[in-house]
Parts: C-alpha cells; structure tokens; sequence
C-alpha cells in the first residue's frame, strides 16, 4: 500500500470532509451486535470518531504515522500502524470493517483474505469512496479543467478504481444491492477549497515532477470568478456494501 498523505497530513486533517451521519445510521442498521469494528485506512480517523459513538470499540488503522498522530482521539478507540492486508486482530473479531477513500491503494487479494479472517460470519464490509468535488458555476468548471488537464497525467493509477466507483474491485462478498445514496455537503471559502485540493496526491506528484506547484495559479484562476460568498461544496458517495460470505473466497 502507497502512503501519499503523511506529507500533508496537517492539511488532510483540516481541510478533508466529514462523513454524513446518515451513511452511519444506514450502516449500523444492517446489524445487531455493536461490539467490535475496524476502520481499516483510517487517515486522521474522520470515520472512526463518528462509529465510536455506536460500537464498544473501533480498531482504527492505517500506515502512516503522521496520519494517525492527526487522528481524532475517543476513548474507545485504539489506533495502531498496521497495513491493510496483515493485522495482528483475532480471527472473527469484527462486526463491521469500514475502508473510507482507501480501499483503492491496497492489494485486494491479500485484504479480502484478511477480511474473511477477522470479520464475522455475517458481518457487514463497507467500501466508501467520493469522486471529484463539485461545485457550481465556473468555479466547478475550473476544477473540472484543473483535474483532468492539470493533474490528471500526475495520479496514481489506482486513482481508477474512483473514477470506477470502485465496481473494478474484486468485491467477494454477499453484495446488498439497495443501498441508498450519500453526499457530503460542506460549505468552504475559497481558501479552503484551494486547501483541500491542495490535498490530493496528484498535486504532490505534480510538485515532485516539476519543482513548483499548480495550485498557485488555480487559486489565482478561481479568485477571479469568486464574488466572495460562501460556497456550497458537494463530495458524492459511491458505496459498496456486503455481508461475510460463510463459504470463504469466492
């Protein structure tokens, strides 16, 4: 697994959005027992700190330190470095594993092995991502061009299993197919805009190759469309959702 943010894991932490507790409700509605979940990827533990209000304990992990010295603390959760694919969790620990915007970055044979170890029969195995953030007017339009002219060529290529909405991911589960649909709505000024792009892995790779960074003149182009009012930011959710098969790997 690639570890792309521990550079800008203070900017990760500020600037990243925030999961509806909606998604939340639905998730912990598909099963009774609350006792155990692991929030595998955790980053600066934006999911985890929500699902510690519903289960006894959340195991939150992911392989950046700095990420994890970010991370929102509970008492009820016990963050530790550990990669996706090997962990030292017990065998049928977990009622629900939740992968927030990094599911696409692992080695997924090896993961859902992991999975079909530490998660109950019948346990619930959550895939969340979000795509391109859109905002209306010219401002969208701007970034819209930013992404696919400016930075595009600099993303991993895991980057397509997002632009996928992650059904090019092996998915060796009893898929629930109704799920219902999720946004993220955030307001943000210009500045935190610019902040969360700024985020992403394409414009560190975008720096790394060319010695200066795009961002500049994208906040550049962007003032000078903004009329300085709040602005209303949407983050689309894409999900797959399934049960623990009991017949192992198919």
């Amino acid at each position: 697994m690639k570890d792309n943010f521990s550079s800008q894991s203070d900017d990760y932490a500020k600037f990243r959005p925030v999961y509806p507790t909606e998604l939340i409700d639905y998730l912990i509605s598909l099963f009774e027992n609350n006792e155990a979940c692991w929030d595998c990827g955790t980053g600066n533990g934006q999911l985890a700190v929500k699902l510690a209000d519903h289960f006894d304990q959340v195991y939150a992990t992911d392989i950046s330190e700095k990420q994890l010295s970010n991370a929102s603390k509970k008492s009820n959760i016990y963050y530790t470095k550990q990669p996706a694919e090997k962990t030292s969790f017990s065998d049928n620990q977990f009622d629900l594993i939740t992968v927030a915007q990094a599911a696409h970055w692992f080695d997924h044979e090896l993961f859902n092995t992991e999975v079909k170890r530490v998660l109950k029969p019948d346990g619930v195995i959550a895939l969340i991502g979000y795509g391109l953030v859109q905002v209306e007017g010219q401002i969208g339009q701007i970034i819209k061009d930013f992404y696919w002219n400016v930075t595009h060529p600099y993303w991993d290529p895991e980057r397509d299993h997002i632009e996928a909405a992650y059904q090019s991911i092996p998915f060796p589960y009893d898929e629930i197919q109704d799920v219902p649909s999720f946004e993220m709505k955030k307001e943000m000024m210009l500045v935190d805009l610019v902040g969360y792009i700024s985020t992403w892995s394409a414009v560190q790779h975008y720096i790394s190759k060319n010695g200066h960074s795009p961002i500049d003149q994208l906040f550049q182009d962007l003032k000078a469309v903004w009329d300085g009012t709040i602005l209303q930011v949407d983050f689309p959710i894409f999900t797959r959702i399934g049960r623990n098969s009991k017949s192992g790997l198919t």
